[in-house]
């Protein structure tokens, strides 16, 4: 098919899908003349996943990029595969406060963090994105008024290690359909997992006060409409 034709197919204006082609989002077409290309369903189906990544997942330019390069590069181990998956959301995490650059060399940046996961019995690394990014968000809470000690912390894994259960469980055995699910699934199940723990809070309440849907001052038309009934 044409561009024009694949803008059509996938509801995206041509500009925008030659700055895919651009940035190296959108592998080339096959050239059927200087100023001519054709195109395929993969291209369709990259530009599809594009938009989801950077619509309702949410990511810039930069970190779809990352993304799509590890999804065209030779698939990893799957003993390798989640790691690689992490880096490629990760790699744009702010680097931790500069130190002594030869004591991080020696051994790893001592954190709250770090101290906590280990104390849980969690594997940790020298250089750990993950548990920069946890220090980070620990100490906003804590500078926001939120009191999130140690025993908190301790509770809320345990629930995210049910949810993790079931994300490592649903990765197929393949590596080629394995590194997709990992990363691709990463960015797309985060607002699912935000709208769930928002409905479950609601559903919490609801049945702590005894209030049904009806007598919720957020509840929406229909939701009235149904309990009159």
């Amino acid at each position: 098919m044409r561009i024009s034709e694949l803008s059509a197919r996938t509801d995206v204006p041509v500009g925008t899908i030659k700055f895919y082609l651009r940035e190296g989002l959108l592998p080339p077409g096959w050239r059927t003349s200087r100023t001519a290309a054709e195109y395929n369903d993969a291209h369709v189906e990259r530009i599809r996943l594009i938009r989801a990544l950077t619509d309702a997942g949410g990511l810039g330019i930069a970190a779809v990029r990352r993304i799509v390069t590890v999804l065209d590069s030779p698939q990893p181990a799957r003993l390798d595969l989640l790691a690689t998956a992490q880096d490629a959301l990760l790699a744009e995490e702010p680097a931790a406060a500069e130190g002594s650059a030869a004591a991080e060399e020696v051994a790893p940046r001592r954190s709250r963090a770090r101290d906590w996961a280990e104390a849980r019995g969690w594997t940790t690394f020298p250089e750990d994105l993950l548990l920069d990014r946890i220090d980070r968000v620990w100490q906003a809470c804590e500078e926001a008024g939120i009191d999130l000690d140690d025993d908190l912390m301790d509770r809320y894994a345990e629930a995210m290690e049910q949810v993790a259960r079931l994300d490592v469980d649903a990765v197929p055995t393949g590596p080629e359909g394995a590194v997709r699910r990992v990363i691709v699934g990463t960015v797309m199940l985060e607002p699912v997992l935000l709208a769930l723990r928002m409905l479950a809070q609601r559903e919490l309440s609801l049945r702590e006060t005894g209030e049904s849907a009806g007598q919720c001052s957020g509840a929406s038309p229909s939701s009235g409409v149904d309990a009159q009934r």
